[in-house]
């Protein structure tokens, strides 16, 4: 089994644990601020995922260059555009449909790394994305009014096109963070991957700091008041993304993110046997669909 798989499979599984304690802190603070501690808190993890690489193991820390910080820019800022466009669905009363959308992001991050990187996937490959991608979107809206026919002719509503928009700029996000990663060429996949990291995460950082300072400065108060779980959240997110940046430098981020659609399995799992949730018909077929896309993409891809 090639090494990126596991990574993929255990990246999955940490997001999904990390959406779930985000989730907790929106009881705590606001939107903004509950996505500023996934990146603010995973600085100093980050950090360490690259001072253990180098005065652990001996690697030597990587030398920038100008196309490197091109791509952490463009993947850094297009990630916390996705977010805010994710966020922004939720003013909207039939936003499932546009969450539904967002799950594009394997299909379009193929398209971009074609055109960016000369990423090359054969039919195969293409149809077992579409099959996963399918999937999640039928799941997204198992439990709600819209229907798979619905779903279809909402494609030109300002919901789809906001969800739509969000899985390009996850796509992009994708692409970048590969592009980034392989820019430095040395010293090794981890050492490459945990660089461009921290050097991601920084920025991000920044950049939500300067907009909290400018418009939101009232979350710095319940921030600090929910350190603890924020500090949890920062160590699971840095290692996911480390799980994320480490596949992808491995192997084209279409793929890893296509098979990244297992985190709709391990949320379903969740919700059936914790929550004893119902299941539905359409549930059923959508997890199949991963299913078979997640296999197809592994044998194929």
């Amino acid at each position: 089994m090639e090494l990126w798989i596991p990574i993929t499979f255990a990246a999955a599984f940490l997001q999904n644990l990390r959406s779930a304690l985000q989730k907790h802190l929106k009881n705590a603070m606001g939107t903004t601020g509950a996505t500023f501690v996934r990146f603010g808190f995973g600085v100093p993890f980050a950090l360490f995922f690259v001072a253990l690489l180098h005065f652990g193991t001996g690697y030597p820390l990587p030398r920038p260059n100008p196309v490197f910080a091109l791509w952490v820019v463009i993947g850094g800022l297009a990630q916390i555009g996705a977010q805010a466009l994710l966020i922004h669905l939720f003013s909207y009363r039939n936003f499932v449909v546009g969450t539904a959308y967002s799950r594009t992001e394997p299909a379009q991050a193929a398209l971009f790394g074609l055109l960016f990187l000369g990423d090359r996937a054969g039919m195969a490959t293409i149809a077992a994305i579409a099959v996963s991608v399918v999937g999640v979107m039928l799941i997204s809206v198992a439990r709600t009014a819209v229907n798979a026919a619905s779903l279809v002719t909402s494609v030109f509503t300002p919901t789809a096109g906001i969800g739509l928009l969000s899985g390009t700029f996850f796509g992009i996000a994708a692409v970048a963070y590969r592009a980034a990663s392989l820019s430095l060429g040395a010293p090794g996949y981890l050492m490459q991957a945990a660089f461009t990291l921290a050097s991601t995460i920084v920025l991000q950082t920044l950049v939500m700091l300067a907009w909290m300072a400018w418009r939101e400065r009232g979350e710095f108060a319940r921030i600090a008041a929910a350190w603890k779980v924020s500090a949890l959240v920062g160590l699971v997110g840095a290692t996911t993304s480390f799980g994320w940046f480490t596949a992808m430098t491995l192997q084209q981020a279409a793929i890893v993110k296509g098979v990244a659609q297992v985190e709709m399995i391990f949320t379903y799992i969740s919700a059936v046997f914790f929550f004893r949730e119902q299941v539905t018909k359409l549930e059923l077929f959508g997890c199949a669909l991963i299913v078979a896309g997640i296999l197809g993409l592994l044998l194929f891809g």
